[in-house]
């Protein structure tokens, strides 16, 4: 029997607060090592700072614009998903709050203190005003707020303390203070300090007794308000905490004298100035001081106004100092080699006779960095050509191409400037790149450039031999130690040869190639994939054997969400493992009671794309740059990429089954979206710890 079903999608927006409230999950978990625990509420912070500079003003637009936006938002007016998103916000706020504080006693049994600046000792006192003077008093900037004409520009993501100083009934100095103070404002002086970025934000304070204490920064500055605040002469002072954040929309202006690089330099600078989103205040605030800083701002209620807890910017946690304490952080695992493919000797070599997958976090990023190296000095090497979304702050990557350049090479680059909150470190690269000699492209005109893949050209015997990788992830040493991303290395002419015709449409992007094994964002992988889930609607309706396995990092596509119901509905088996958007509503009789969805949160963040078609037996697995999102599929160029190799079409099977059998730390996305842990009988799988222990086997460790 069919379900009658208002609205057969989950909405995008609430879907990924529910994604935020898994992190948020991780961080209550009393099985998760407790300095961890408070990294993920950094992370839960920092996903929620970026959800309001991204998709919250995006719907912010469209509600100022005077659309109501049901089309767009699936059902739900702009006002009312703003109004909606405003109040889970502030009940997740909430929550974190009392988790900081839950964790913070449960420190206490560790021997460490988290102390503020009404608990500071005699001993400690004479270091933190040290502390103060040397390093965080040169770096404070102070406005005085009661007679400036123009308020402060407040930076986006930016802690801020709110100061009021209530005077003395007499002033004793006289000259500029007193000319400042007129009779309306006599009796306060209100104030801002901007939290230096470029300082710690957990001051380790010297250990006691074997105990060990942290100080926030906020709380340090508090402490030595005196000295800050030197020159006036008050009563009391408060200090409590203000955020603001802005729409990060990039306008790119249509100067044609300007390169590429001047307009999103210029754009990422005037980012700055973006119209604001959220103001979040610590709800302890004196009301006048709220009321003098909203008139000052010329916010009002309409404005997502979230009052928080003492301390914002809890994204700073993802920093939170280890101590030292091995038992209060995960367990490091080492990253293992890659079964027959020694990191001594030529890789080339080796990837000529045979493909290889390369899965990191589980296997080290090295290989990555020793293709590029090795290519950059081999003689033989004539030719490099690489896309690039999220280069690391230091990147042994670019150091290599920029190596290859110098040596010779023809090195072509293709670089996407446009990659959310990463422009100016691209820019910088890009930059210096070019100087070097590099070839760069910046994309193509309405569409950014996502795939990962790399290809150089070897002379061998008088002729020229491709050799390549193809990857889900972005060749980022840093993110390669966090992030599970496959990488395929390959010496197969047919897929080679159509990656090498990706990079021709960057060049001449009017001419379009056809494929017959590469899934090409954005004209070819929604009818590819379409086609791919009418076959096994067919076998299933044919009575042979149809299912499929996808894991994603978001499912957002209404298209592909009605597809993956047609084939439900048709008795095909669909297993989904969606680690944040999933738009789609599993288990609904009649229309999606054949769809699983789960989603794993864990130490690593599950970045990999897997699509695997059961084809009667003959399994058609890809690998892939792209989520089924809208605009993976038409607004950007991706690669998904077939794997014909045996073994490690077996390889990446096995890893989905081992992540489907999660029962430790994956949740059921169910149609009430409850975030409900997995929970069984079957023996105990921790999929992340599963994975390294079957590379582990694999690598003969």
């Amino acid at each position: 029997m069919t379900e009658k079903v208002t609205n057969p999608y989950i909405n995008r927006e609430l879907s990924w607060l529910q994604f935020n409230a898994r992190v948020l999950q991780e961080a209550s978990d009393d099985s998760v090592p407790l300095i961890e625990r408070l990294r993920f509420i950094g992370i839960f912070s920092n996903n929620l700072d970026e959800f309001f500079k991204v998709r919250y003003a995006t719907i912010k637009r469209i509600d100022l614009a005077g659309r109501g936006g049901k089309n767009v938002l699936k059902g739900k007016t702009a006002s009312q998903l703003l109004e909606q998103i405003t109040k889970i916000v502030i009940k997740q706020q909430s929550e974190s709050l009392k988790i900081i504080n839950s964790i913070g006693e449960q420190l206490k049994q560790h021997s460490i203190f988290i102390i503020d600046e009404k608990e500071v000792t005699i001993e400690q006192d004479s270091f933190i005003r040290k502390y103060f003077i040397n390093k965080v008093s040169p770096a404070l900037v102070t406005y005085i707020l009661n007679d400036i004409d123009k308020f402060p520009h407040l930076k986006d993501s930016v802690a801020y303390l709110a100061v009021k100083l209530v005077l003395k009934d007499k002033v004793p100095k006289e000259g500029a203070i007193s000319k400042m103070l007129n009779q309306k404002t006599k009796e306060k002086i209100y104030a801002l300090i901007e939290i230096p970025k470029n300082t710690d934000r957990f001051v380790v304070l010297p250990e006691k007794d074997g105990k060990q204490y942290i100080m926030l920064l906020d709380d340090l500055i508090r402490y030595c308000m005196q000295i800050n605040f030197s020159i006036f002469d008050y009563d009391s002072a408060s200090a409590h905490m203000i955020k603001i954040t802005r729409d990060a929309q990039l306008d790119l202006d249509n100067d044609f004298s300007k390169s590429f690089i001047q307009k999103i330099s210029s754009s990422v600078k005037s980012r700055r100035d973006g119209e604001p989103v959220r103001f979040v205040y610590d709800k302890t605030i004196d009301k006048d001081t709220l009321a003098f800083l909203m008139n000052k701002m010329g916010i009002d209620n309409t404005d997502s106004i979230i009052p928080g807890g003492k301390y914002h910017n809890r994204r700073d946690y993802m920093n939170f100092p280890d101590l030292g304490r091995q038992g209060l952080v995960y367990q490091p695992l080492l990253p293992l080699t890659i079964a027959g493919l020694s990191l001594q000797g030529s890789l080339l070599d080796k990837i000529s006779k045979k493909d290889f997958l390369q899965y990191t976090p589980y296997h080290t990023f090295s290989y990555t960095v020793k293709f590029l190296r090795e290519s950059a000095i081999d003689p033989k090497v004539k030719t490099i050509k690489i896309t690039i979304y999220r280069l690391a702050s230091i990147s042994h990557i670019a150091s290599s191409l920029i190596n290859a350049a110098k040596n010779g090479k023809s090195v072509t680059v293709q670089i996407e400037l446009q990659a959310r909150f990463d422009e100016a470190a691209n820019i910088r690269y890009a930059e210096q790149m070019q100087r070097e000699g590099v070839h760069l492209i910046f994309g193509v005109s309405g569409l950014k450039v996502h795939c990962k893949t790399c290809i150089i050209e070897r002379e061998e015997r008088g002729k020229l031999r491709r050799y390549g990788f193809i990857s889900t992830g972005n060749f980022n040493e840093s993110t390669a130690k966090l992030y599970t991303d496959y990488t395929l290395f390959t010496t197969n002419e047919a897929i080679l040869k159509e990656t090498n015709k990706v990079f021709k449409f960057f060049e001449i992007n009017y001419k379009v190639s056809t494929y017959k094994h590469l899934l090409v964002s954005p004209h070819y992988t929604r009818n590819a994939l379409i086609k791919l889930i009418n076959k096994e609607i067919k076998n299933s309706e044919s009575g042979i054997p149809a299912g499929i396995k996808l894991k994603l990092n978001s499912l957002s596509d209404y298209p592909m969400i009605d597809k993956l119901y047609e084939a439900s509905k048709a008795g095909v088996k669909i297993d989904l493992i969606v680690r944040g958007i999933c738009c789609l509503v599993p288990g609904v009789p009649g229309i999606s009671e054949n769809i699983r969805v789960i989603s794993i949160i864990d130490k690593f963040l599950e970045h990999s794309r897997l699509y695997i078609f059961q084809n009667g037996g003959d399994h058609k697995v890809y690998i892939s740059s792209a989520d089924w999102m809208t605009r993976n599929l038409d607004r950007r160029v991706e690669i998904s990429c077939p794997i014909y190799d045996i073994d490690i079409k077996e390889e990446l099977i096995d890893t989905f089954e081992i992540c489907w059998s999660d029962n430790i730390k994956a949740r059921n996305l169910s149609k009430d979206q409850d975030n409900c842990y997995i929970r069984n009988e079957k023996v105990k799988v921790r999929s992340q710890i599963a994975t390294y222990d079957y590379y582990l086997r694999k690598s003969g460790n």
